[in-house]
């Protein structure tokens, strides 16, 4: 055995010594952890208030989720929507189920702010995020449209009368 192995070996590097890397969630993955947020946002009662939020929220992952790949699948656009889906918009929302309701509702935490409204503008702020990231991932799709007809306009053009300058054989 050499030092390097040895060293290797005493840092828990070794081959087989290391703990598998989890897959990254799929798109189902994301789906299932919106579905379990949105069941326990129906099984404690929640406030109208946030479940309305939570609903956007969920719709604009749903919306953005097969364009994630026009954005880049390492992108950070990407990863927050992965990130808000499976852990930021849960923990939310967990952390203020576990409270009781009338205490969540009315006492305040956070100077004069509720949990309720604590949790309300985190949900504003998830909200307006993934809608920013719905519009990159829209653009992005938008930008090809514009592109495909610059290479139209270039390839085929117009002539005087608005028509296209190309002329097929007459017979």
């Amino acid at each position: 055995m050499g030092l390097r192995s040895w060293l290797r070996r005493r840092r828990g590097d070794a081959d087989g010594d290391r703990a598998p890397v989890p897959a990254p969630p799929t798109e189902a993955d994301v789906r299932d952890s919106l579905n379990r947020v949105n069941a326990m946002l129906t099984e404690a009662n929640a406030p109208p208030v946030v479940t309305a939020r939570v609903v956007r929220i969920a719709r604009s992952i749903n919306d953005t989720l097969p364009r994630l790949r026009n954005l880049g699948l390492g992108s950070q656009e990407g990863y927050s929507v992965v990130a808000t889906a499976t852990t930021y918009l849960p923990e939310a929302v967990t952390a203020y189920l576990r409270l009781p309701r009338d205490w969540a509702d009315t006492r305040p935490i956070d100077g004069y702010k509720t949990s309720l409204m604590v949790l309300v503008e985190q949900l504003e702020l998830l909200g307006s995020t993934m809608d920013k990231i719905a519009d990159a991932a829209n653009r992005a799709d938008a930008q090809a449209l514009i592109a495909h007809g610059m290479f139209l306009e270039a390839k085929f053009g117009h002539g005087a009368d608005g028509g296209p300058q190309l002329t097929l054989g007459t017979p």
